[in-house]
């Protein structure tokens, strides 16, 4: 059920929608400011975007991110009312895209690259995204994206000791993850857990090596498991992509 907030007609919004393979999050902005998101499957986009006009008059502006190649029409009595941005290869960046191929760079990231710039302006930033993959995403003091990491996310390494061997069973991770393993279920626990977190670490120090007043963001759908069991000081933000997609849309339409 969608959450109205009684507001002034003149305080305008933004809608940002971010469709995944199988999810999509949708929210909306009053400025810099989060009123309200959701998480819907793929398929409820069209439906929910029409429910958003309908509950949030005051929406002005629409960013989309999507990872297919499919565009996603505005409903029609909304579509020539607002000022639409669809995030492509070749929509201009709040940063210096310094990627060797920058038409390769997934628009999540490249979200995740802008919230960093708008939140930490003038900064060393790190943004580990702990989702389906594990991605690590720099920005430096100068604004410029240097690049980053991919590997595999917490549920995929599960998933990997279990379609790739014989005999190991597919375990989710829980709060324990003991070090030495007493059983094959804790055993694998500790494996894919300890060793998750050894890997962050591990960059997050190899960055700090390289680069001075490094600040570390962590987010997505692992964000909060794992930043409770990392040792460097990390921030946890669950809506830093939101965050970048409303950032790219506001760079890129006037006010």
């Amino acid at each position: 059920m969608l959450l109205y907030f009684s507001l002034s007609n003149h305080l305008l919004m933004n809608l940002i929608i971010d469709i995944g393979n199988s999810i999509a999050k949708l929210a909306v902005f009053q400025q810099d400011e989060l009123r309200y998101r959701t998480v819907v499957e793929k398929a409820e986009v069209s439906k929910v975007t029409s429910d958003f006009f309908k509950q949030y008059p005051e929406i002005q502006k629409v960013v989309v991110s999507n990872v297919s190649s499919a565009g996603l029409e505005l409903p029609p009595a909304y579509s020539e009312k607002v000022k639409f941005l669809e995030l492509t290869p070749s929509t201009p960046l709040p940063f210096k895209n310094l990627y060797a191929t920058p038409h390769s760079l997934g628009n999540d990231r490249k979200a995740l690259a802008a919230a960093a710039v708008k939140q930490y302006p003038s900064k060393n930033v790190l943004v580990i995204d702990a989702g389906t993959c594990i991605t690590y995403d720099f920005k430096n003091a100068s604004e410029e994206y240097l690049g980053g990491g991919i590997s595999p996310g917490l549920k995929m390494r599960f998933l990997a000791l279990n379609t790739f061997t014989a005999n190991l069973p597919l375990i989710e991770a829980g709060e324990e993850h003991r070090l030495i393993g007493n059983s094959t279920a804790t055993s694998i626990t500790s494996g894919v857990v300890n060793g998750m977190l050894m890997e962050i670490e591990g960059i997050i120090n190899s960055y700090k090596e390289k680069f001075s007043d490094l600040h570390c963001i962590i987010t997505g759908g692992d964000a909060t498991f794992l930043s409770g069991n990392l040792k460097n000081g990390i921030f946890a933000n669950s809506n830093f992509l939101l965050e970048g997609l409303n950032f790219i849309l506001e760079s890129n339409i006037d006010q």
